[in-house]
């Protein structure tokens, strides 16, 4: 959206951790909600300048509206379902203190992309990074070091990819988290 400009483009307006998004890490991806050329145009953006230019949908008067009042059915990139309670826990902590995981995340998850990612784990990665608590994601990390310092090292990238992804299915099915974007369906 042309000239819409934002301090921190990694969380967008609406709730979503642009910064933990499969496209935001392609070379030439989104940079992010409000950070500047190659984003998409959007009805929260629009609505947003609509209420005055909130930084967030939690800053504004009308939060939360209809948008916020049932989860959404479906995901685009990355997952939806916690926008509002991610929004509420920045309303309720601040952004000091919420960028401050948000940013341990995207780092994790540039680790784990960099490290683990044999060419078929970006979007689990990004949506398990996304979706589980900061502790469950140090924990896998935890175990991931300590798997590659024993002596059974598992050296080659898709082994190292295959420990990543079981360790993040295990912490999600121990959370009762689905570690899925819920797609639409396509029409026939």
């Amino acid at each position: 959206m042309k000239d819409y400009q934002r301090q921190y483009p990694s969380f967008s307006l609406c709730g979503l951790f642009c910064g933990l998004c499969p496209i935001h890490h392609m070379e030439n991806g989104c940079p992010g909600c409000g950070g500047g050329d190659g984003h998409q145009p959007c009805a929260v953006i629009r609505c947003g300048r609509e209420h005055g230019g909130p930084e967030f949908c939690c800053d504004c008067p009308a939060y939360p509206c209809e948008r916020y009042l049932k989860p959404p059915l479906y995901d685009q990139l990355l997952p939806s379902r916690n926008a509002r309670r991610d929004l509420d826990r920045l309303k309720a902590e601040g952004l000091p203190a919420f960028r401050a995981e948000l940013d341990e995340k995207t780092a994790i998850l540039r680790e784990l992309l960099a490290r683990y990612n044999d060419g078929r784990r970006k979007t689990l990665f990004c949506v398990a990074v996304n979706l589980l608590p900061l502790s469950e994601v140090r924990r896998v990390m935890e175990r991931l070091a300590a798997e590659e310092a024993s002596p059974g090292d598992p050296g080659d990238l898709k082994a190292r990819a295959e420990l990543a992804a079981g360790l993040f299915r295990q912490a999600a099915s121990e959370g009762g988290i689905e570690l899925k974007l819920h797609k639409k369906p396509r029409r026939k």
